[in-house]
């Protein structure tokens, strides 16, 4: 009698320990899984990132709805957005031939965490900034934003700082001489992230200090240092084709570059504010350095950086950098057009390389289509629903995958005629691989003994195809793919007794 009684009441007590197990797991900031750094531990859970984001603006754009914005990606089956923390802003029409750009607010409509002062003369419209003073507006809207993503379960990667590019956005940046009443030094656009700024380093770290402190308690948030700081003061490291004849081989989108030294050390003091500010405060965020373009073996990362960001990035970045044991992020894309094909391939050859995020630049979230539903060219890359809906065949294909045992795996395709494969496997017998090119091809496998069941997905459909179970006593496996284009993935699962 006494047993049942016990069980009766473990009975009635475990949802509420289930419950609050659940709630403890969702107040932990994200972090690298203990078990397998190269995926995310998030609400008790490992987790791949995988987003089709807007251009960065929902927070500092008043005319933006962000909560439209964010239900889209829930409903896209989503978990990431990026956004800018304000320190860069760009111009309508004139920035990256963007026509229809939310990081570009419309005059009077540019919401910042400095208030606006009294004196007239911003160039983006309005009156000037005074650095010396907080908009309120601006971080309760900070706050909501990143409240909803939580309550989505989407992650957001706050930017904190970018590279100007050129004078266009250096002009309209809060931070120049003229568009402020804080007598901020007369720099060059070049010099703004760097030890050599004048007072702007001080108005900078106050402003660090104030977004990580305004953040500390959502546990959504990975802070970004800067976007592509390499593109203010590059220094070429290599190239992606070293057969086309120079000058063009060694510019973009040819080369890889790297920060200079100065840009460098002004990212270390950047980390360092994140770093010591959250000293006191109750949870500590990871930290993300955006390294290069394209791919480049790590030299050395700034001291707290847990998560590695490459832009337009190749699956080298990831075979390159593997052995760091942190998080590799394809950070960017989106500047290949509009065809859907290139970012699904993109997309799919790096995270089954051993990526741990894809996001996607996605243009087609415009004011009054917070839902993603422009249609209409907007600049250099596409997005729509159906490239958000291939995604998430990938986002669902890992899903179901036990992320902590993967690794990559060079080893079981011996062959893929007429395709590039990339795969991941764990001890255990689970097979992740995908095949990038045309089929059908032939495929030859290495296995162990045992009984597999192997199931194909077509990446485009976003179901599977082809579901086969066989006997195998060790060594070379013949298959078949079924026919696809621009892709096809296989998931073998081994039998264990």
């Amino acid at each position: 009698m006494k047993s049942i009684v016990t069980i009766l009441a473990a009975l009635l007590v475990f949802p509420f320990l289930v419950e609050a197990q659940v709630t403890r797991d969702e107040a932990v900031p994200i972090r690298l899984h203990p078990k397998n750094p190269h995926y995310f531990l998030f609400r008790g859970k490992a987790v791949a990132l995988i987003t089709s984001g807007e251009h960065y603006g929902a927070v500092m754009n008043a005319d933006f709805d962000y909560h439209h914005y964010l239900t889209t990606l829930a409903a896209d089956g989503f978990n990431y957005t990026r956004v800018f923390g304000v320190s860069y802003v760009e111009v309508p029409a004139k920035s990256f031939g963007i026509l229809r750009n939310d990081l570009a607010p419309a005059a009077g409509r540019f919401v910042t965490p400095w208030a606006r002062s009294n004196a007239p003369g911003y160039a983006g419209g309005g009156n000037k900034f005074d650095l010396d003073r907080w908009d309120a507006a601006y971080f309760e809207r900070l706050r909501d934003f990143l409240g909803e993503a939580n309550r989505r379960g989407i992650v957001v990667e706050i930017t904190l700082f970018s590279s100007q590019y050129s004078g266009v956005q250096w002009d309209v940046s809060p931070f120049k001489r003229a568009n402020n009443i804080n007598q901020t030094g007369a720099i060059e656009w070049r010099k703004l992230n760097t030890l050599e700024n004048g007072n702007v380093l001080g108005y900078q770290e106050k402003y660090v200090r104030k977004l990580v402190r305004e953040a500390n308690a959502f546990p959504n948030v990975i802070f970004e240092i800067e976007n592509e700081p390499w593109s203010d003061r590059p220094v070429l490291a290599d190239v992606v084709n070293s057969y086309l004849p120079v000058p063009g081989r060694d510019k973009y989108p040819n080369s890889v570059d790297l920060p200079d030294d100065r840009a460098m050390e002004w990212q270390a003091r950047v980390a360092g504010w994140v770093t010591s500010e959250e000293t006191a405060l109750p949870n500590k965020h990871l930290i993300a350095q955006n390294y290069c373009n394209f791919r480049y073996p790590v030299r050395q990362l700034i001291p707290g950086v847990s998560v590695v960001n490459f832009h337009y990035a190749y699956p080298e970045a990831v075979s390159l950098n593997y052995g760091l044991g942190e998080a590799l992020a394809y950070d960017e894309t989106g500047f290949l057009g509009l065809d859907d094909e290139s970012y699904i391939r993109q997309a799919w050859n790096f995270m089954l390389s051993g990526g741990s995020v894809f996001d996607n630049l996605d243009y087609s979230f415009t004011l009054g289509h917070e839902d993603g539903s422009d249609a209409q060219p907007n600049g250099p890359g596409g997005g729509s629903p159906e490239l958000r809906r291939l995604l998430r065949v990938l986002a669902d294909f890992l899903n179901e995958l036990p992320l902590v045992e993967l690794k990559p795996d060079y080893e079981t395709v011996k062959a893929a005629r007429g395709a590039v494969a990339r795969a991941l496997s764990s001890a255990s017998g689970e097979y992740a691989i995908y095949f990038d090119g045309k089929g059908p091809v032939d495929v030859t496998l290495t296995l162990p003994a045992g009984e597999y069941t192997a199931t194909w997905t077509d990446v485009h459909m976003g179901r599977a195809v082809n579901a086969e179970t066989f006997r195998h006593n060790g060594g070379e496996k013949n298959l078949k793919t079924p026919e696809f284009r621009a892709g096809i993935a296989l998931r073998l699962v081994r039998k264990t007794r």
